[in-house]
């Protein structure tokens, strides 16, 4: 069994797409980035890579590279699960969560987890997804940006 972490944060923008787990939430500004920016999945996808030691998004899809900007993380996710898998593991349970003072998420919540259960051929009962506000205080609160934790279980094949 291995365990990893993840963390990301990305800017909150007008003129994008808010982009969350794979779902298309509509609000009046979206998550900066190179790709779509999907703060849960690349969360998601660090602790994954780390759980195998396998380094961070940053040095498998660098924001350099021309092939990246605007792909939907679920696509990576896709090649991540694949990483892992050539490392003979498959994930027992994943638990993220978004921090975001607005929108509200609870909505779109079961289709994130739907979404990442799917691409890493997984029973729907080993995702959690969920969703905090920081009560106004700090960049999340201030609505700037928007942050995703998650952690993950791996599993020998």
């Amino acid at each position: 069994m291995r365990v990893g972490i993840g963390y990301d944060v990305h800017k909150l923008v007008e003129g994008r797409p808010l982009i969350l787990g794979g779902v298309v939430i509509p609000f009046t500004k979206g998550l900066l980035g190179h790709s779509d920016a999907d703060v849960l999945v690349h969360a998601v996808m660090d602790a994954l890579l780390g759980a195998c030691a396998l380094g961070d998004i940053g040095s498998h899809f660098p924001d350099s590279a021309q092939q990246y900007k605007g792909i939907s993380s679920l696509k990576l996710l896709g090649e991540v699960k694949n990483l892992i898998q050539d490392q003979g593991y498959k994930v027992g349970n994943l638990d993220s969560i978004i921090i975001a003072q607005r929108p509200r998420l609870n909505p779109y919540l079961d289709e994130m987890r739907l979404n990442m259960a799917k691409v890493l051929n997984t029973d729907l009962r080993n995702i959690s997804v969920k969703a905090t506000t920081t009560e106004q205080l700090g960049f999340e609160g201030r609505e700037e940006g928007i942050s995703a934790q998650a952690v993950v279980c791996l599993l020998p094949t």
